[in-house]
């Protein structure tokens, strides 16, 4: 076993200060706890409100039968996975949640926050359709004020200007260490799989002392470069390079990372919520805090959007940056925007970027791996 395989098999998240469920209960006898399901969430504004922002449980098909019971089976796992935690009280950070704070990116979500708003408060950010007009811009910035505003009636404190900047430059901080980390994986061979860039992107996600979390990412990018530097190749450098872009990955999906790395490719960069899709573009720390947030959250590339020219743009940078041999859209059953902009994804990376493409719909289960095993097997066999 190489130092690196040795350094990520003991990077156990249960074993690590300031991480997961006891760390939240920890911290909620002194702070206020909100929930978010969406990158779309202003985290900036929620830590600015003195709570904590806390990502909620949704990529498990371990609810989703109870979530079946009150919606239709075939709805987004996403959806039924998020409802279903709520439903059963498996989720601990819903447990020490006060608030939850949704927005409009799909249908199914809104509807389901009807639901969920019978078992806990929830604000819905009413998200503008597009992004390229001036009025979609005032839209999202009344939407910021109106969560300000409710955030302060709720938790009785007042955001200031101040304390907003303060927190976007902390978000600002933690975003570009995560940059720094995953964009190892730019080099020739990679030094990380992309089972464990996931891995450390969950990591800081769930420890919620963000010096903490820096730190923590910090540490593993200088083990990383050390052991790298020594000369150590643990990825071949024949590995075909894959970019996966599409719906978030996380538990139950990871079988596509996993997949792709059993039959000897090696994710280098994932294009989604769960990768670089929040993290690319910083909040401007030299304007107005409102303005900038709302310029920054109303960018994200997100297939919600239409047209969404933001998603071309950042996979074409993506695709050259980290010299990718072939692309995989990843599209949950039933995300009907995501699935229809694959003809458009798929024209983009053959036509203009000149390499193979491959669409794939699973769900939640491992009822599909077979199937998946020999379509991926085949696809990183052609590269």
């Amino acid at each position: 076993m190489s130092n690196l395989d040795e350094f990520f098999e003991e990077l156990r998240p249960d074993e690590l200060d300031g991480y997961g469920p006891i760390a939240v209960k920890e911290l909620k006898k002194e702070k206020n706890v909100v929930g978010t399901y969406c990158i779309f969430t202003p985290y900036e504004l929620i830590s600015a409100a003195e709570a904590i922002p806390v990502t909620l449980c949704s990529t498990s098909d371990a609810t989703i039968k109870e979530a079946e019971q009150h919606l239709p089976r075939n709805l987004c796992p996403l959806i039924k996975s998020s409802y279903g935690y709520a439903l059963t009280d498996k989720c601990p950070y819903f447990h020490f949640a006060d608030l939850v704070v949704g927005e409009t990116t799909c249908d199914g979500k809104k509807k389901m926050y009807e639901y969920l708003g019978r078992m806990t408060p929830v604000h819905v950010m009413q998200l503008p359709q597009s992004n390229n007009r001036e009025e979609d811009f005032e839209n999202w910035k009344e939407e910021m004020i109106i969560l300000k505003n409710a955030l302060e009636e709720k938790f009785n404190v007042t955001i200031t200007d101040q304390r907003l900047k303060e927190e976007i430059k902390k978000k600002n901080l933690e975003r570009e260490t995560l940059k720094e980390f995953y964009q190892l994986s730019q080099l020739t061979p990679p030094p990380l799989y992309g089972t464990e860039i996931l891995q450390v992107l969950d990591i800081s996600k769930f420890t919620f002392d963000k010096s903490l979390a820096n730190q923590r990412t910090r540490n593993i990018i200088e083990e990383v470069k050390k052991s790298y530097n020594n000369g150590e190749r643990r990825i071949s450098e024949d590995a075909p390079r894959i970019l996966i872009t599409g719906c978030p990955i996380g538990q139950a999906t990871e079988k596509v990372v996993e997949l792709v790395e059993e039959s000897g490719g090696v994710v280098v960069c994932f294009e989604n919520c769960s990768g670089v899709k929040g993290n690319e573009e910083l909040v401007d720390e030299n304007i107005a805090p409102i303005d900038a947030l709302t310029e920054k959250y109303l960018n994200t590339p997100c297939s919600c959007m239409s047209p969404n020219d933001n998603r071309i743009d950042l996979l074409s940078e993506l695709i050259d940056e980290y010299q990718v041999d072939g692309v995989i859209d990843m599209v949950l059953q039933a995300c009907h925007t995501y699935n229809v902009e694959t003809f458009r994804i798929k024209s983009f990376v053959t036509d203009k970027k000149n390499i193979p493409y491959i669409s794939l719909e699973t769900d939640y289960s491992q009822s599909d791996v077979g199937q998946l095993k020999t379509r991926i097997s085949a696809f990183v066999e052609m590269l």
